[in-house]
């Protein structure tokens, strides 16, 4: 079997079993029988119809869809390269991300007309434009007026419309053979100064993060997951997706997360896994469905992306759920810990035990070791990573050294029992008057206060201390929280040095395209003295 046809071994197994329910259209199931025959008239379309061969780059601007999955197992059938295209980024950093891989396609959806017209200038002759072309997927459908039509790519007509792949066969393509080494998917980093680095995720790495992930945090072919992070991220690729493909379960694909609609599937869709960022998460507990929700048939709920405060697994274990933190990065799996459940609320914030093909150190500055309770460096290593930066030979280089560790720049600690806890990012931490901190620490503190809705901990100059702790904060509705009330809040819960020094309220927080806070914009507009 071609390594990268994962549908047609699937269709072999279980030829019946739901594999996807589509949220865009009326929740209807797709078996991977049909998803497979799908996903062949895709690949037949993209290299009978534009062209596509093994190691063209494919690139995907869209909201979550069925199609978008369907995209990116034809380019596996093809031995082509699926590369996502993060849709909050402008027009010229887009066109950055084009000139970096130089797609054979463009695939765009109809949210991202506006988009693609203002890039046409940039956009390389050899690269066909494809138009996603269905109702279903218009952003009037998908807010509830489906009778408004779609507005087609008018000026344009070399544009291919997806639509033409109806008239090609749902048979197997042209076989193709690919190596464990040959890339999939070109996934990247959530920089949001410069040019994203572009992590090749080549066949073997997608494969053992999906291994990793069903021996050792125990899922089962009945799991059905909600799939609403985005699809240029790889938390929506490989977090639950590629993994229940793996093992035959099933992904609810939504377009974007929207909270009445997680609670709406987790009441009645059986929904037994789910994936989230912190920012999802508060959002779900400051929902007035929240407290009447039922979680009882939810065996798994994991945050990753970003430190999660305390305060959020506390509100979900009071409901009986074994809330617990991940921890990954798109150079690596993403999964890469496994907390087991008998010690989720004795290890509050622990990320756990690496999975089963993973190796993970703490790592001084020296590269030596770290002892237990050693705050240093988090290096990994093991089948799950990447195989560098796309074009980037010098980055890759600096990120996975002679031995194949990759340095994460994430600071960690192991504790005597052996499990480790992720402290925050080696760039955001702290240092105020030669002591560290940690913001993670500061900002669990600071969303255990009642009328905190959101916070975030960024470093400021100081004359004194060299740099001090601000803090960003979004009070809930109606609050009328004060700085002095906040910093007094602090004091019996944190040492001296790391309360902060100043508050600043806000009515929201910025969001990285994966749903985390951008701490670099935060630190541009308030990280003045």
């Amino acid at each position: 079997m071609p390594i990268g046809d994962w549908l047609v071994r699937r269709e072999m197994l279980t030829p019946n079993k739901v594999a996807l329910v589509d949220a865009l259209r009326d929740y209807r199931k797709i078996t991977y029988r049909e998803w497979n025959r799908s996903a062949n008239r895709t690949a037949n379309f993209l290299h009978a119809r534009v062209g596509v061969s093994k190691g063209d780059r494919v690139a995907v601007l869209a909201m979550n869809c069925v199609e978008y999955l369907d995209i990116w197992f034809a380019c596996g059938k093809l031995g082509a390269i699926l590369q996502t295209l993060n849709w909050r980024l402008t027009p010229n950093e887009l066109a950055g991300l084009i000139d970096d891989a130089e797609p054979r396609v463009l695939v765009y959806g109809p949210d991202f007309l506006r988009q693609v017209e203002e890039l046409r200038d940039r956009i390389p002759r050899k690269t066909q434009c494809v138009y996603l072309d269905s109702e279903a997927l218009a952003p009037a459908a998908a807010s509830g007026n489906p009778s408004r039509p779609v507005t087609p790519p008018s000026s344009h007509s070399g544009d291919v419309r997806f639509s033409e792949r109806d008239e090609y066969p749902e048979t197997p393509p042209p076989p193709v053979e690919l190596s464990w080494s040959d890339p999939w998917a070109i996934c990247y980093t959530g920089g949001t100064t410069g040019l994203p680095k572009g992590a090749v995720l080549t066949h073997r790495a997608i494969a053992a993060n999906s291994v990793n992930t069903v021996v050792s945090w125990g899922l089962t072919p009945d799991d059905v997951t909600i799939l609403n992070s985005p699809l240029f991220h790889t938390g929506g690729l490989n977090v639950f997706t590629a993994p229940l493909v793996h093992l035959g379960g099933t992904s609810i694909v939504c377009r974007a997360f929207d909270a009445d609609q997680v609670f709406d599937l987790i009441r009645d869709a059986g929904v037994t896994v789910y994936f989230g960022v912190p920012t999802m998460f508060i959002a779900m507990q400051q929902h007035p469905r929240w407290q009447q929700a039922d979680f009882s048939r939810l065996k798994l709920v994991i945050s990753g992306g970003a430190p999660c405060p305390l305060p959020v697994f506390e509100k979900f274990w009071d409901r009986g759920i074994d809330f617990k933190t991940g921890y990954g990065l798109t150079e690596a799996g993403p999964n890469t810990f496994w907390l087991p459940p008998e010690d989720v609320r004795r290890k509050p914030g622990s990320v756990g035990f690496p999975l089963f093909h993973v190796d993970v150190q703490v790592v001084d500055e020296s590269g030596r070791k770290c002892d237990a309770e050693q705050v240093g460096e988090l290096i990994v290593r093991g089948p799950h990573m990447c195989a560098g930066y796309w074009n980037r030979p010098e980055e890759s280089k600096k990120a996975i050294d002679a031995q194949g560790w990759l340095h994460t720049g994430d600071l960690a600690r192991r504790d005597p029992e052996g499990y480790y806890y992720i402290v925050g990012r080696s760039k955001e931490m702290i240092i105020s008057g030669g002591e560290n901190i940690y913001p993670a620490e500061v900002e669990s503190v600071l969303h255990a206060h009642p009328e905190v809705a959101e916070a975030a901990l960024i470093g400021v100059p100081d004359a004194k201390w060299g740099e001090v702790g601000r803090a960003i904060v979004v009070p809930l509705p109606g609050s009328k929280l004060t700085s002095e009330d906040l910093i007094g809040f602090c004091q019996s819960r944190l040492a001296r040095y790391k309360i902060p020094k100043s508050v600043v309220f806000v009515e929201t927080l910025p969001k990285t395209a994966a749903g985390k806070i951008d701490k670099k914009v935060l630190a541009v507009q308030y990280g003045g003295t």
